[in-house]
């Protein structure tokens, strides 16, 4: 039987949503295996003063739980 793990992550660029998503999974597969999805909970624009303004998107991510059989 698998067993799945939700945790929530927020991330943030300066180029777009898109890639705001990819820097939110790049970060969390460098410590957790068996990520399953990323579901983007919320999109946030936050505009800058005198420069272009930061996207941001708090996400909860899907991992499979190992058990020592599987290792």
């Amino acid at each position: 039987m698998a067993i799945a793990k939700i945790i929530e992550v927020s991330a943030v660029s300066d180029k777009s949503f898109d890639d705001a998503v990819k820097q939110a999974y790049t970060e969390v597969s460098q410590t957790i295996r068996g990520v399953q999805s990323v579901y983007v909970e919320d999109f946030i624009y936050e505009p800058g003063e005198e420069q272009a303004g930061r996207f941001r998107v708090h996400c909860k991510v899907t991992f499979l739980v190992q058990n020592k059989s599987d290792m």
